[in-house]
């Protein structure tokens, strides 16, 4: 059997988020996914909302502790907006909540795991979309500077891995173009102002966190989706290639490069869809670049030619009139989640990183898979046997590691997720973690996938059974 061993520092961690771990205790203010639960309740799973989730906002000690005996390193987590801030115009801070993150940020490091802390995940204050439109506001982009600032300026001397988005591209998919989340609007034009928007958010975040000359790195998270396309008929070629510059290469390149694909942005010049830009933002975009990147996958995609010409006549823009969806037969998959299981797009985004963008610092920030009524796989000793997730785990790594072998410059993997989590609409119907969570007693439980990854942490190596294709 094949050994792979990683450099002594890998970073071996888990991600998860405010949102999704903390609940709503002491919470002034309603994020975006608070307020969806209240007015729609029965669109989330089992009508599960967010206001407990898994109790990490009471339980931080105890599982930060079981994250330790994960063998995580580093973790990557959230301030929430709405619970840092009491007055979201003045930016002025709630001293309940910077107490919390502060103790939050301390037990991480006295348990010896680096934190990294993540900026905007899925969760603007309600608030600013009702007052101002949300994201499709630029003054709420400089409201989100003032609270970045906060966050540097209150824990940057403790926290040196910062991140302005989560999967930016998510909340333009979500808020705007598939109604997965609130406001559920679908409006071409809004999405792409609000994708800029997004970006000028981040590189104003950047410009902020640079000149407090703190001493640390500062990035983004982004979803990576290769858009594998159906044939190599042409059709099917290019219906890929225009997917890729709106599904990957518009935040790589502004935020890696300083500028928007240029192709991208005539495709939208010349469909009247362009977003709203001045010659002092791009000079912001251009002149703050990340210094590394978190890189989240889960599945490919798989595109071909649309079923309709992009010149049809009295059709709303839409970014995706270039291409649409492909299932491709007799792929293996993940059935409860319904995503394709592709361990080799690892690696063919690694040396796109490698290739195209400078061989850029990067490291996978989430990978994982979610697996419904997990309570199947338990043993006597009532610990989950997920076996499933442990070869998820070895297979991409091994197309990360072929991908590092190559010089690719990646410096970690994080798991998607430490401890089971509420994960928006879908709640706790698919489960990621390396640790349980009872959501009706909170006793939390280490799997043993939780064990095998302890393993990898402390021996930086594994054995692989089988070479994956």
């Amino acid at each position: 059997m094949p050994k792979l061993t990683f450099p002594e520092n890998f970073w071996w961690g888990a991600a998860t988020s405010g949102p999704q771990s903390e609940g709503r205790f002491h919470k002034k203010h309603a994020n975006m996914f608070d307020y969806f639960y209240e007015i729609k309740p029965e669109v989330f799973y089992k009508h599960q909302g967010p206001d407990t989730a898994s109790n990490f906002y009471n339980d931080y000690k105890e599982d930060i502790r079981l994250m330790k005996s994960a063998g995580l390193k580093v973790v990557r987590t959230s301030i929430q907006w709405s619970r840092l801030i009491d007055d979201l115009e003045k930016n002025t801070v709630n001293d309940e909540a910077v107490k919390f993150y502060n103790a939050v940020i301390d037990e991480f490091l006295a348990q010896g795991i680096t934190p990294m802390m993540n900026l905007h995940h899925f969760d603007l204050p309600v608030e600013l979309y009702h007052k101002y439109g949300g994201w499709e506001s630029k003054y709420v982009v400089d409201l989100y500077a003032g609270f970045a600032e906060q966050c540097f300026k209150l824990f940057g001397d403790r926290v040196k891995f910062w991140f302005t988005h989560n999967e930016p591209l998510v909340v333009v998919e979500g808020e705007y173009l598939f109604e997965f989340h609130y406001p559920q609007k679908v409006d071409g034009l809004a999405a792409v102002q609000v994708a800029y928007n997004l970006q000028l958010a981040s590189s104003k975040a950047i410009a902020s966190y640079r000149s407090l000359n703190l001493d640390g790195k500062i990035g983004v998270i982004l979803n990576l989706t290769p858009p594998y396309p159906a044939t190599d008929e042409k059709e099917d070629v290019r219906a890929s290639e225009i997917a890729d510059l709106w599904l990957n290469r518009l935040y790589m390149d502004a935020s890696v490069k300083g500028e928007f694909p240029q192709e991208l942005v005539e495709i939208l010049e010349g469909e009247q869809a362009l977003w709203q830009a001045t010659e002092e933002e791009l000079a912001i975009i251009k002149n703050n670049t990340v210094d590394l990147l978190g890189i989240n996958f889960y599945h490919p995609n798989r595109v071909e030619r649309p079923k309709y010409s992009p010149n049809s006549l009295a059709v709303d823009f839409m970014p995706d009139k270039f291409w649409r969806d492909y299932e491709k037969a007799s792929v293996r998959m993940n059935v409860d989640k319904g995503w394709e299981i592709y361990p080799r797009a690892v690696y063919d985004i690694a040396k796109d990183i490698q290739e195209n963008y400078g061989n850029i610092d990067w490291f996978m920030s989430e990978n994982g898979m979610g697996v419904s009524n997990e309570e199947r796989y338990m043993n006597a000793s009532g610990v989950i046997e997920d076996d499933y997730r442990i070869q998820f785990i070895k297979e991409h790594l091994y197309w990360l590691h072929q991908a590092m072998e190559e010089g690719s410059n990646c410096l970690g993997y994080h798991l998607w997720t430490p401890i089971d989590c509420w994960s928006w609409m879908n709640a706790y119907r698919n489960r990621y973690g390396l640790i349980s969570t009872n959501i009706h007693t909170q006793e939390k439980t280490l799997k043993k996938s939780a064990h095998w990854f302890k393993q990898l942490s402390d021996t930086n190596a594994f054995e692989l059974e089988k070479i994956p294709d």
